[in-house]
């Protein structure tokens, strides 16, 4: 529930991704600053201000979902945040062709989507940010998941050119880089392990801070690139990871 007051009062946000993990903390978080916002997702998005059900690779949902939030929140999005993503597990060999397309369906095209929808309204405000969810998985190579970094190193590449673009019109292009998590989906990623505290232990041990993230910690980092506080920050990829990429153990 949007509080009044706040460094983002009279902001309204777009979050996809926002039913759960990472998108859910960072709709939480903009709310806490005073933004009204609509979480966007295939399942409801409990506490937004505007629940917003749509597949990102379906153009005209997505187009009819914004048009909603503009009804019930009274405008189009200063701010987006691209949280939602999907992945498959496996090596380049090992993961079909066509599920490659369909992770890059959801989280590049469906990042280029968000920006052609909301940029008109932006530019013509003279002003917006754009924050990307990447991951260090974009800068390594990454045969446990193959697909899903190359998707990332793509969106990185994207929020680059974004950000070129656009900064003449006011509109700012940032991304970030986590590393582990704790959210529900790494959990779950955890638990199918064949020793999961093993799995646990091991997984942070490649973080020199030997703990995983919090959703909460990468919320707050969206809400700065968000904020008027980054306003001189753009085409920026900015790591949360707990000195993972530091080492890469």
């Amino acid at each position: 529930m949007t509080v009044s007051g706040g460094e983002l009062a009279g902001r309204r946000a777009l979050v996809s991704g926002a039913a759960s993990g990472i998108g859910a903390a960072i709709v939480r978080r903009l709310q806490s600053e005073g933004a009204k916002v609509a979480g966007l997702d295939l399942l409801p998005s409990p506490g937004a201000d505007c629940q917003l059900l749509a597949d990102l690779r379906d153009g005209a949902a997505l187009s009819a979902a914004l048009a909603q939030m503009e009804q019930q929140l009274g405008g189009a999005a200063d701010i987006v945040v691209h949280a939602a993503a999907i992945t498959a597990m496996g090596g380049v060999l090992d993961v079909e062709p066509g599920r490659y397309g369909q992770i890059y369906e959801v989280n590049v095209v469906g990042a280029v989507r968000l920006l052609q929808l909301c940029v008109p309204a932006m530019r013509e405000a003279g002003k917006g940010a754009f924050v990307l969810m990447s991951s260090i998985n974009a800068d390594f190579a990454t045969p446990s998941q193959a697909a899903y970094a190359m998707s990332k190193a793509a969106l990185n590449n994207l929020a680059l050119t974004a950000a070129l673009e656009l900064a003449p019109q006011g509109i700012r292009v940032n991304a970030i880089a986590p590393a582990s998590i704790d959210t529900p989906a790494m959990r779950a990623s955890i638990a199918r392990q064949p020793d999961p505290e093993a799995a646990s232990r091991a997984n942070w041990q490649r973080h020199p801070i030997a703990r995983w993230g919090t959703a909460e910690e990468v919320a707050e980092l969206a809400l700065f690139l968000a904020s008027d506080r980054a306003s001189w920050i753009t085409g920026s990829i900015h790591r949360i990871d707990g000195g993972a990429s530091v080492t890469r153990r």
